[in-house]
């Protein structure tokens, strides 16, 4: 991820502000910046969602189609994430300067996703053995502004939250071949359970404390961070740790439970504004750009 370059003397500003509990944009320590999102914003899409937060613009998208299901796990679909760095987000995207960062957060959500805890692929089932859905999560980076790993993660799971996968009225073998048949009517569709998916929460340390949804100028001010995913009941499915500095078990525990504490106040404030947008129905006016 491209990095800011700060002088000497913004880094102070930044470390002093930070020690006394104050940021630079006047939050505190353990406080987000307002997100704005928007779901349902490609009908030819199965689900999508667009995540703003600060300068960090996200777009997901999620597809569906029907796939053979892997020989060794016969009884389940796939879940698949690609992710792409617009050249737009930052120069440092141009050519192939955002492969590295694309395969770093496709490989964080499928660790995140990896457990039949968060996401249990047996719903994606349609014939053992024969045919599942493989479902395609696709990340579009439209802009780097920080914070992107946490951004990622509530934009897929708002994406998730609106999917709608089309309902299959018979699955039968004819002759051993799977004979499937999908409803004529396009709302006759299966919404997924989002209940246990994960939230994604970063924590910066900068300085001796820690501080959540960093910018791009705390970003650089940050020695050691650590991206966790964490599930509505608290429980971790992954933590990657990211920077050049070691964590102390005492820096490294107080970490995760910062992690876990705001992880749940920002998993309940998603649902909340993706059940109230869910009440306004197909009807409602789309404000996004892809309008």
């Amino acid at each position: 991820m491209a990095e800011i370059p700060l002088s000497l003397g913004e880094k102070t500003f930044i470390l002093h502000g930070i020690d006394t509990g104050f940021r630079n944009d006047g939050r505190q320590r353990y406080e987000y910046r307002s997100i704005e999102i928007e779901t349902r914003l490609m009908p030819h899409a199965h689900g999508s969602a667009r995540l703003r937060i600060g300068n960090t613009d996200v777009l997901v998208g999620v597809k569906v189609e029907i796939d053979t299901p892997h020989a060794d796990k016969p009884e389940e679909g796939k879940l698949d994430f690609f992710v792409d760095c617009s050249a737009n987000a930052t120069p440092a995207f141009e050519g192939k300067g955002g492969e590295d960062l694309a395969t770093e957060i496709s490989n964080l959500l499928s660790l995140a996703y990896q457990t039949s805890e968060t996401f249990d692929l047996r719903q994606l089932c349609i014939l053992p053995h024969k045919k599942c859905w493989k479902m395609y999560v696709d990340i579009l980076i439209l802009q780097c502004g920080g914070n992107l790993f946490d951004a990622v993660g509530a934009a897929v799971k708002a994406a998730l939250y609106n999917s709608e996968i089309p309902r299959v009225i018979a699955a039968t073998l004819d002759g051993g071949e799977p004979d499937i048949q999908l409803s004529d009517d396009l709302y006759d569709c299966v919404k997924l359970d989002v209940t246990n998916y994960p939230i994604v929460i970063t924590v910066c340390k900068i300085g001796d404390n820690c501080v959540v949804d960093p910018t791009s100028e705390e970003e650089s001010c940050s020695t050691a961070s650590l991206i966790m995913s964490v599930m509505p009941n608290g429980k971790m499915t992954s933590v990657v740790k990211m920077g050049y500095a070691s964590l102390q078990p005492t820096t490294l525990i107080k970490m995760l439970e910062v992690g876990k504490s705001v992880a749940h106040k920002l998993n309940q404030a998603l649902l909340k504004g993706l059940a109230a947008e869910d009440k306004l129905g197909r009807s409602r006016q789309i404000c996004g750009f892809l309008r």
